[in-house]
């Protein structure tokens, strides 16, 4: 069964139209990333999803049933929200009972499914803390573990890591990706984080200006993107873009490599000046310019590069990605 089918969705606040003929499908069990760039429409599609905005035109379905004019709280879903959104007067066992309390479970249902998510997140010791006693990745575990007493047809996340720190984002990035093997759940995530996507996610979908640009699985969209902006958004550093007379090739063409398909080598093509390096330990990220284009490569190992030396690049020619002039993907 489709867990979310999406059909011709748009939405206009005023005369602004921020989300343009919205077409997709997400199955059963699938783990979703909704990701682009600030002001692309991630979010406000997440809020359409789950009712907290209107569609102005277009079918929403959950489960297969249009969900248009449904309540957010008859839609089947549950929401995680970057803020948290716990009661500061609730313990961590009466933020994940509320919810139930207020549909009319009995006691023994709450107790089995507050039991069950507890587990699952390593909750026990902390079910009789309050919010304030917790740091912020126990504050999430309990805001997710709220959603999942629910047991929703479809879960979502709206950036939740982003009030994280570095370490933390890490872990709650893979407590988040065991809990959806565990559950076996229909999950869609926002981020702007291109990283969280590529880890999370069976399926991306890329927007920008409120359209979908891209539909796939994290490696189809990283080696084959349909045009400019996927290439460019997904992939850290980001993808390397120059004309092609810097390389005598077509100068209507734009060239894209990754910087991690560039090498060091005495007869490369690329004539660089290095104008910055960054030393990461097991990497090595080279800034140079070609002429006035940047250049990162990516150099795995540790290399002894000092800025203001001038160095030759090479590549594979099938490391190459060629666009038009409008963006669009031509090999």
């Amino acid at each position: 069964m489709t867990a979310l089918s999406l059909s011709n969705v748009n939405k206009s606040f005023g005369k602004v139209h921020v989300l343009k003929d919205i077409n997709l499908e997400v199955e059963d069990g699938e783990f979703v990333v909704f990701v682009g760039p600030s002001g692309c429409g991630k979010s406000t599609l997440l809020r359409v999803v789950a009712g907290l905005e209107d569609a102005t035109s277009g079918d929403i379905r959950i489960a297969g049933e249009l969900v248009n004019l449904t309540p957010p709280s008859k839609r089947g879903i549950a929401m995680v929200f970057q803020s948290y959104a716990l009661y500061p007067h609730l313990n961590v066992r009466g933020n994940m009972t509320l919810a139930l309390k207020q549909e009319g479970q009995s006691k023994a249902v709450i107790e089995e499914r507050v039991q069950k998510a507890s587990n699952m997140l390593g909750l026990d010791p902390y079910l009789d803390r309050f919010p304030s006693e917790l740091s912020g990745g126990q504050r999430q575990r309990v805001a997710i573990g709220r959603a999942i007493v629910r047991e929703p047809k479809l879960f979502l996340f709206d950036e939740p890591l982003s009030n994280l720190d570095a370490a933390l984002r890490m872990n709650t990035r893979i407590e988040i990706a065991n809990l959806h093997r565990q559950l076996g759940a229909s999950m869609i995530y926002v981020t702007h984080d291109q990283t969280e996507a590529m880890t999370l996610a069976d399926k991306i979908v890329v927007l920008r200006e409120g359209r979908v640009e891209q539909i796939g699985s994290p490696m189809e969209l990283y080696n084959n993107p349909v045009n400019k902006f996927v290439a460019g958004f997904l992939g850290s550093p980001s993808m390397n873009f120059f004309p092609g007379e810097l390389l005598n090739a077509d100068d209507d063409r734009t060239l894209g490599i990754r910087p991690e398909d560039l090498f060091i080598a005495d007869d490369g093509p690329l004539s660089v000046r290095v104008s910055h390096v960054e030393h990461l330990g097991g990497d090595t990220n080279v800034i140079a310019h070609a002429k006035d284009h940047q250049i990162t490569a990516r150099l795995f190992g540790q290399y002894q590069v000092s800025e203001g030396e001038d160095l030759r690049l090479g590549f594979k020619p099938e490391s190459t990605y060629a666009f038009d002039q409008d963006g669009l993907r031509l090999n």
